[in-house]
């Protein structure tokens, strides 16, 4: 198990689709093990998708009951969507930024768990949003999508000066 870099903005693997998960092996729950280390390691994360930490596959974790371990959801897909819920979003791979965006108040999802069981999840507000979240991710969409054109500037502009200022601070950074 390590703690993994997460993918920054202008990364291109997390513009890709993610890859179908095919085989649940050790393998995965390594990779596995890797992303709920790194979510654990981040200081305000509550979800994390396989592409942030550069993993090609259909796989996201989940975590925002501090009495409840992590979760993975594998090969997860929506299936059904309802009402309208606002909220201040962020991401992991956009440090630091946080914008109003507009989904689905109720998603019902499928997936596998990590011993290849389907999975039914109906969530709401915060965990519905999560859920949305990381499938983007999965799917190759950043938050960024959801903004226009003046937010998208101002926002590449704050990434730029971030992962400047982990370079001088880092000059080994691979970000």
């Amino acid at each position: 198990m390590a703690v993994r870099e997460i993918r920054i903005y202008g990364d291109p693997v997390l513009k890709a689709v993610a890859e179908k998960v095919t085989n649940i092996d050790g393998a995965m729950v390594s990779i596995i093990d890797d992303m709920i280390d790194t979510l654990n390691a981040s200081s305000n994360g509550i979800g994390l998708a396989a592409n942030q930490i550069g993993v090609d596959k259909q796989i996201f974790i989940y975590s925002f009951d501090e009495d409840k371990p992590p979760k993975a959801i594998i090969n997860p897909v929506i299936t059904e969507s309802d009402g309208e819920w606002v909220y201040d979003e962020g991401c992991l791979s956009v440090p630091g930024l946080h914008w109003e965006i507009v989904r689905p108040k109720v998603v019902n999802m499928k997936g596998l768990d990590i011993n290849g069981n389907e999975v039914e999840i109906e969530a709401d507000e915060l965990f519905g949003r999560l859920i949305q979240h990381e499938l983007d991710h999965l799917n190759g969409k950043l938050l960024l999508e959801y903004l226009d054109s003046d937010q998208v500037k101002e926002a590449k502009r704050a990434i730029r000066e971030i992962v400047a200022n982990r370079a001088n601070n880092n000059p080994e950074s691979k970000i």
